[in-house]
């Protein structure tokens, strides 16, 4: 009898041990590898130590998902950050045997992602946007007409943005050109409408509707918010205030009107965010009672993962 109650004891006590290394969280392991590709003034990570998407690879490794954080221009045409991203994305297929990228491109990281997608869609198994300004930003628009091309204050302006962006391309290890006028060229509505007419898979059917959802392959997502000032501890949201009144009444995220960021199939458009809040930033502050950025970015993995993709 004591025999018996030995040997029980031992078998629960081995599947206790046991258990717990067989519940590996599989929850975003996608099939091809994620990039996550930065904005305007962006970066991977500063110094290895402040991430861009600030703890959102870590969220989504967790759940076995391969994640890879691009470098690219912290401001320049979306066709030369496209293609540097082209040169990276060639570069992990040939070290580690890759085929094809889950894209994720935040604000200016969703042209340059849709780049990519249009002209190799051999390399892109999904594109998403979000917070993308897919027909431009009127914050972009505001600062065409007030610095008008050729002015003083133009040049003025391009100067300091082409230094910060050098600067962030230092610390972040990074020798990508920086070109500030050509990011402003890209990101305002004239160059976005001739952006849109070259690149046009999963344009939206409508001003503020839905696009095609497989394009030569490619699944085409995106998502956005509509909120600006979002926690009163976030010096940011000054900021993000500041660009919401180039908006009047049209929703947006402080950078981004809400139809702006629409782009293949529209996951949703009104998440409690301003512009920032779509990376985590700045520190994880966000509204008291919004959606975690981590859980949104582990839903759309999972997403993702059930697609098959």
């Amino acid at each position: 009898m004591l025999r018996s109650l030995f040997r029980a004891a031992v078998v629960l006590f081995t599947l206790g041990l046991a258990l717990p290394a067989l519940a590996v969280d599989t929850y975003t392991k996608t099939r091809h590898p994620i990039v996550l590709v930065h904005g305007l003034l962006g970066f991977d990570s500063l110094l290895g130590i402040y991430d861009y998407f600030y703890g959102l690879p870590g969220e989504l490794r967790s759940g076995g998902a391969k994640v890879y954080v691009a470098s690219v221009s912290a401001s320049n045409f979306s066709e030369v950050r496209g293609e540097q991203l082209i040169r990276y994305l060639d570069q992990l297929r040939a070290t580690y045997g890759h085929s094809k990228f889950n894209l994720i491109g935040h604000s200016h990281g969703g042209p340059t992602v849709r780049y990519v997608a249009s002209v190799r869609p051999d390399l892109v198994a999904s594109m998403t946007s979000i917070g993308s300004p897919h027909t431009g930003s009127k914050v972009a628009d505001a600062l065409s007409t007030v610095a008008p091309p050729g002015s003083w204050l133009e040049a003025t302006l391009a100067g300091f943005v082409n230094a910060t962006s050098a600067f962030i391309q230092f610390l972040s290890g990074g020798s990508n050109p920086q070109n500030a006028l050509g990011a402003l060229a890209s990101l305002n509505s004239a160059g976005s409408a001739a952006f849109n007419s070259r690149h046009p898979q999963g344009k939206p059917t409508s001003a503020c509707g839905q696009g095609a959802a497989v394009v030569n392959g490619v699944r085409y997502y995106s998502m956005g918010g509509t909120s600006v000032l979002t926690n009163v501890f976030d010096a940011s949201d000054a900021l993000m205030g500041a660009g919401s009144l180039f908006f009047g009444w049209e929703q947006n995220d402080g950078l981004v009107g809400q139809c702006s960021s629409h782009w293949g199939v529209v996951l949703r458009d009104n998440y409690p965010w301003n512009h920032l809040d779509e990376v985590n930033q700045v520190f994880g502050l966000r509204g008291l009672f919004s959606s975690s950025p981590a859980s949104v970015y582990r839903g759309h993995a999972n997403r993702l993962k059930n697609a098959g993709l």
